[in-house]
């Protein structure tokens, strides 16, 4: 019997506009925004793709996507055209109509050609903007099986917390009964109060039922033409709609169960901290499920004693290549490649990312700080949140970003930080 995944065309829907994530979404897709110090969020679902022997990839691109095409040329030509292996990145091309991608399933319409040409048995949908690890070839083996028309990833969240899923009720041999799209009162799973079974965002559909459902949802005029709202709900009982719990058959990947939506800047933070702890949520240190990405030629990390002959420290934190610490002091944090810490610096519970700067004797706490940005001798951030919402965006949850390429002015005081 053939491999399913040999059978399969992956679409990554990756062309959310990431409102939530300002301003690291300013100038970038939210798929495209870092993470971890050296990937992008990307990488994850790509990487996913390639551990499952996944070799047919749509990238369906819409808002700000240079910063994403330039990484998927850079990081990830990495199969044989002549082989019938690619990922292509797909803007918005009016085949289907003068219109913009109108929602996931509409993305997906628009493109139906391009599935039809592959001439895939199965269709992948994924989601461009999630943290996980996952076997899409276990997920694919068993929507073969169950010879189902759609199989719907599903995991246990708290019931407090499913009203941002999409919530599903299954019966006994997992076939869904019922899909309800962000619920007020989501429905907790039989003998289990306190979890709902919510949806990943991930989808396996027969082609040729995929090519009807989308057709049919076009037809409607009440639609907003998305998987979610649309097109699943209405396939419940009429339809082999089934369940595949993530982290049932893990396939070869290890075991984690992490899996992360991190659409806001507080869930891309805590997304980020995870890697911090002693064992980190997500395995990021599998030997045969690396995470692929861009590697830029950097010189090693390496840490300097200053001019006052401070040592530096580093404390629990993840440093990428190019960085070097000048005798400061850098806590529970995140540098990504070609960072400066200067002598008498202190960098805590922050993520910087590439090219940042941080001046002698400047102290930074709880940050993320965008490209290009040089932080000035002396400045403070994240000591003053009342202070620093005059000139960055602060979350709910108090974390303060400061966005790329931002300056100071210096004919102000030297610690106003004003722009």
């Amino acid at each position: 019997m053939t491999n399913p995944a040999e059978e399969t065309i992956a679409v990554v829907l990756a062309g959310g506009a990431g409102s939530r994530l300002h301003p690291l979404t300013a100038e970038r897709a939210k798929p495209a925004v870092p993470f971890g110090g050296k990937y992008r969020i990307i990488d994850f679902t790509l990487s996913n793709c390639l551990r499952s022997h996944l070799r047919k990839i749509l990238v369906l691109t819409q808002y700000k996507s240079h910063s994403l095409q330039k990484h998927l040329r850079d990081g990830w030509s990495v199969f044989n055209p002549s082989l019938g292996e690619y990922i292509t990145p797909v803007p918005p091309q009016m085949r289907a109509g003068a219109s913009w991608y109108a929602g996931t399933a509409d993305a997906v319409r628009q493109n139906l050609y391009l599935l039809e040409r592959s001439r895939a048995k199965y269709v992948l949908i994924l989601s461009g903007d999630h943290i996980y690890r996952m076997d899409y070839a276990a997920m694919l083996v068993a929507h073969r099986a169950e010879n189902a028309d759609v199989t719907i990833a599903c995991m246990d969240v708290d019931v407090d917390e499913a009203s941002e899923f999409g919530v599903l009720s299954v019966d006994a041999a997992g076939r869904v009964t019922a899909f309800e799209e962000k619920p007020r009162h989501p429905q907790p799973i039989p003998g289990d109060p306190e979890h709902a079974l919510a949806s990943m965002g991930i989808y396996v559909f027969s082609r040729d039922f995929l090519h009807k459902a989308l057709e049919i949802d076009h037809e409607r005029r009440d639609s907003s033409h998305d998987f979610g709202k649309d097109i699943l709900p209405g396939l419940i009982g009429s339809h082999r709609v089934f369940a595949y719990n993530f982290g049932q058959n893990s396939g070869r990947v290890s075991v984690d169960r992490y899996w992360r939506d991190v659409g806001t800047l507080d869930a891309y933070y805590a997304a980020n901290m995870d890697l911090l702890r002693p064992v980190p949520s997500l395995d990021l240190y599998q030997a045969d499920w690396r995470i692929r990405t861009f590697e830029n030629q950097c010189p090693p990390a390496r840490t300097v004693a200053g001019d006052s002959t401070n040592e530096a420290s580093l404390i629990n934190s993840i440093v990428c290549s190019g960085t070097i610490v000048t005798g400061g002091a850098v806590r529970r944090s995140i540098l990504s490649p070609n960072v400066r810490v200067e002598d008498s610096a202190v960098v805590e519970d922050s993520i910087l990312f590439n090219e940042v700067t941080v001046g002698r004797s400047a102290r930074i706490r709880k940050a993320i700080v965008d490209k290009y940005v040089e932080i000035p001798p002396e400045e403070t951030i994240g000591f003053d949140l009342a202070r620093d919402r005059e000139r960055f965006f602060v979350s709910e949850g108090g974390v303060v970003v400061v966005p790329r390429d931002y300056r100071w002015t210096y004919s102000a005081a030297r610690n106003t930080g004003l722009s």
